[in-house]
C-alpha cells in the first residue's frame, strides 16, 4: 500500500535514506550525505502533503515525494513541456533490505498515475550523474534526459534532469 506519510514516520524514513546512502557509497556513488536528505526536507514535504510511503507487511519500506514545487535549480533546464503544470519527484528511497522487489517501480507507478489523474502534463526529476543504475531505471520508464544541474553540498558532479510527458 502507498499512502501519505505521518510525522511519526519521519525518523524511520531517515533511517531508510541513511541505509541507502551507505549502500550507494559502498558502490562508489556519493549522492546522499549528511546534508541531504535531511529531516527538515521531509518535514517540509509532509507539511505540503507531498510525502508518501510504501508499506509492506505492516512496515514502511520506502518513500517518495510528489511535489508541484519547482526548485530554482531547475529553471535553466529546457523542459519538454511549459513550466507550471508538472510534478517533481524527490527523495525516492527503498530500504536496501527490500530492494529488488519492485517497490521503487510501484512508487514511480503511483507518482505517475497520481500526476496524470490530477491533470499534470509531465513528471520531472533529477538523478546523480554517477548513479548509472538510477539513470537506466528512469530511462526504461520513458524519461528523457534534458540537461544538468548542480547541488554543491552533495557533490561536484552534476545531476541529470529527466522528464516524462504524460
Amino acid at each position: 500500500m502507498i499512502r501519505h506519510a505521518k510525522i511519526s514516520e519521519i525518523d524511520h524514513i531517515l533511517t531508510i535514506t541513511k541505509a541507502c546512502a551507505l549502500k550507494m557509497q559502498s558502490n562508489g556513488i556519493f549522492q546522499w550525505n549528511e546534508h541531504y536528505p535531511n529531516k527538515d526536507a521531509f518535514v517540509n514535504d509532509l507539511d505540503r502533503n507531498e510525502l508518501y510511503v510504501k508499506e509492506h507487511e505492516g512496515s514502511v519500506v520506502g518513500a517518495i515525494v510528489v511535489s508541484t514545487f519547482m526548485d530554482e535549480e531547475y529553471v535553466p533546464i529546457e523542459w519538454l513541456t511549459p513550466n507550471g503544470n508538472s510534478t517533481y519527484i524527490h527523495r525516492l528511497c527503498v530500504d536496501p533490505a527490500c530492494q529488488g522487489k519492485g517497490f521503487a517501480q510501484e512508487l514511480m507507478d503511483f507518482a505517475e498515475e497520481y500526476s496524470k489523474s490530477k491533470g499534470f502534463v509531465s513528471v520531472r526529476l533529477d538523478t546523480f550523474s554517477q548513479n548509472k543504475r538510477n539513470q537506466r531505471f528512469y530511462e526504461q520508464r520513458g524519461y528523457q534526459k534534458l540537461g544538468d544541474i548542480f547541488f554543491p553540498k552533495q557533490s561536484g558532479h552534476p545531476f541529470h534532469c529527466y522528464e516524462l510527458v504524460l
